[in-house]
C-alpha cells in the first residue's frame, strides 16, 4: 500500500464510531482460484470484515487462476490492513498488491498551472511577452490599479499556511501541510473559479509570516490564510488587515463561523426558535470558536458561553490571553463557571469545536426543548451524533457520512469570488452576515428540515449565492463598512 500501513490482530473491531469512508479507500489485487465462488468468496470476506466493494475489475486469467482488483472503502489505515489480512487468509488466495486510493491521487500534487493564451506563432508570442508585454507593464507603473484588470491579480488567491494547526493533525510544518492547500486550491478553482496557489512557510514567526505575505501581496486580489495555530492567527490576521489593501480571511476562522450561523439559522427555523432568545455553549475557545462566538454575538444571540481548556470562560478568571479576556467580557451573562454537562444543562445549542467525545447521550438530554446540536470535531465528533440524536431535534456534524454536514466549501469560494468581482480591498462583519443568510436560503424555508439544514457542497446554487451577496454589501456600501474586530 501506498503510504504508511500498521499491522493489526486478526479479529480486531472497527470503532463504532468510524464507519468506511472514501478517504480510506483501497484497491487489493488479488490472484484467486478460477472457480464459480471465487468472486463470491472475495466480496463476502470484505463484507464480514466491514469493510464495503465498491468495485471489482476483473484484469487477467486462464483456465487456473483469476486476477482480480478489488476496490473497497475502509475504516481507517488499520481497518485496511483487517480487510487485507482477512482476503490473504482465504484458500487458494494471493494478495499481489495493495494501493491505497487517496495517495495514488496524490502522487505529483493536485494542481498544474495552465495558460489562458495560446502560443502558436511569432506575433502571439510577441503579444504575451516581449516587446508587447512592456506596454502593459508600463500601463502598470502609471497607474498600479490597473493591476487588478491587466493581470491574474484579478482572479487569484494566496492560500498561505504555516503548518502549525493543520486539520486535526496539529503541528506538523509546511511540507506535510502542503496537500491540504493544494486541495483548498482545488475546491476554489472547483467551485468558484477562483485560480489559487498554495503558499507554504517554513517559518512559526508572527513577523516573518506578516512580511512575507506583505511582500507577495502584490501579485493576489485575495489571502486565504489557513492552519494557522491560535493565538497567532488573530495577530497574523490584523497586522495583515492593516498592512494590505485586499481582503485577508483566516478560513478556519470565518469560513467556520459562516457556515455555523447559515446551519444554525435553518435550524432554528426547524424548531420554531428565535436566535435572541436562545443560550448557546461552545465548546472549543480557539480560532473556529471564538469567530462563532464574535459572529452569534454580532447577529444577536441571546447569550454564550464559551468553554475551554480551562472550564467555561468567566469573569474572575486570571491569566487570559487577549481573546479569551474578550470573550469573558462579552459573553456568559450568568457567569457560569462549572463543567461542560453543567453548562449545556437547559441551554437551547450546543457547538463544538474542539475534541472528540466530550458529552454523552445523557448530557444532551438535559438540554432544553427542541435542543440543536453540531458536534463538528472530526473525525470523532464531542458526542456520538446517534445517541445525540435520541433527544436532540436537529443534529450537524462535518463527516461526510452524516445529515446535516457543516463544511467550509460552502462558504469560501462564493465569499472570494464575490469580493474579486467587486474588488474589495477588505473583508469585513457585514459580508459574513450576508454569506450565512445566503447559504441558509439556498435550502429554504419552505425545504428546510431536521436533516436538511445546509445544502450539498456540490450545489451549483451555492457559490453563486454567496457571491453575490458579498458583491452587494461591497457595492451597497457608501463608505468602507467597519472591519472585523
Amino acid at each position: 500500500m501506498a503510504g504508511p500501513r500498521r499491522s493489526v490482530m486478526k479479529g480486531t473491531k472497527v470503532s463504532t464510531m468510524r464507519l468506511p469512508s472514501a478517504g480510506f479507500s483501497i484497491t487489493i489485487r488479488v490472484a484467486v482460484t478460477a472457480d464459480s465462488s471465487a468472486i463470491g468468496r472475495l466480496t463476502t470476506a470484505v463484507g464480514e470484515a466491514g469493510a464495503i466493494v465498491t468495485a471489482l475489475d476483473v484484469v487477467d486469467s486462464d483456465h487456473v487462476r483469476v486476477v482480480a482488483d478489488l476496490t473497497c472503502d475502509t475504516a481507517d489505515t488499520a481497518h485496511a490492513d483487517q480487510v487485507v489480512d482477512a482476503l490473504g487468509a482465504l484458500d487458494g488466495v494471493e494478495v499481489r498488491k495493495v494501493s491505497d486510493r487517496t495517495f495514488l491521487l496524490h502522487l505529483g500534487g493536485k494542481i498544474e498551472v495552465s495558460p489562458k493564451v495560446t502560443l502558436r506563432n511569432r506575433d502571439e508570442l510577441s503579444r504575451a511577452y516581449t516587446p508587447g508585454v512592456a506596454r502593459v507593464c508600463m500601463a502598470i507603473a502609471e497607474n498600479p490599479a490597473d493591476a487588478r484588470r491587466l493581470t491574474i491579480k484579478r482572479n487569484t488567491v494566496a492560500v498561505v499556511s504555516d503548518g502549525s494547526a493543520v486539520l486535526g493533525l496539529g503541528n506538523i510544518g509546511p511540507a506535510a501541510s502542503l496537500p491540504v492547500m493544494e486541495g483548498k486550491a482545488a475546491l476554489f478553482k472547483r467551485f468558484a473559479n477562483v485560480d489559487a496557489w498554495p503558499i507554504v512557510l517554513d517559518t512559526q514567526d508572527t513577523d516573518e509570516i506578516v512580511q512575507i505575505v506583505r511582500a507577495i501581496a502584490p501579485a493576489y486580489g485575495g489571502i486565504n490564510l489557513e492552519d494557522i495555530a491560535a493565538p497567532r492567527c488573530f495577530e497574523i490576521e490584523a497586522r495583515l488587515r492593516e498592512l494590505l489593501d485586499i481582503p485577508v480571511f483566516h478560513d478556519d476562522q470565518h469560513g467556520t463561523a459562516i457556515c455555523v450561523l447559515a446551519a444554525l439559522t435553518n435550524a432554528l427555523r426547524v424548531v420554531g426558535k428565535q436566535i435572541e432568545d436562545v443560550r448557546v455553549v461552545v465548546s472549543g475557545a480557539g480560532a473556529a470558536g471564538t469567530a462563532i462566538m464574535k459572529l452569534l454575538l454580532k447577529q444577536g444571540v441571546g447569550d454564550v458561553i464559551a468553554y475551554d481548556r480551562a472550564g467555561a470562560l468567566h469573569r474572575g478568571m486570571n491569566g487570559l490571553n487577549p481573546t479569551h479576556q474578550w470573550l469573558v467580557e462579552h459573553t456568559n451573562k450568568t457567569n457560569y463557571s462549572g463543567d461542560l454537562p453543567g453548562a449545556i444543562k437547559g441551554a437551547d445549542v450546543f457547538i463544538g469545536v474542539s475534541a472528540p467525545n466530550l458529552l454523552t447521550g445523557e448530557d444532551i438530554a438535559q438540554m432544553a426543548d427542541k435542543a440543536i446540536v453540531f458536534a463538528l470535531a472530526n473525525p470523532d465528533p464531542e458526542v456520538d451524533p446517534r445517541e445525540a440524536r435520541k433527544y436532540a431535534a436537529v443534529v450537524a456534524t462535518g463527516r461526510s457520512d452524516q445529515p446535516n454536514q457543516i463544511n467550509n466549501v460552502l462558504a469560501f469560494p462564493g465569499i472570494f469570488r464575490g469580493m474579486l468581482d467587486a474588488q474589495a480591498s477588505e473583508y469585513t462583519e457585514d459580508m459574513a452576515l450576508a454569506a450565512a443568510q445566503a447559504i441558509a436560503d439556498v435550502v429554504g424555508e419552505e425545504k428546510v428540515n431536521a436533516s436538511y439544514i445546509v445544502p450539498s457542497v456540490f450545489d451549483p446554487k451555492v457559490a453563486p449565492a454567496v457571491a453575490a451577496a458579498v458583491t452587494a454589501v461591497c457595492r451597497a456600501a457608501a463608505l468602507p463598512p467597519e472591519p472585523i474586530a
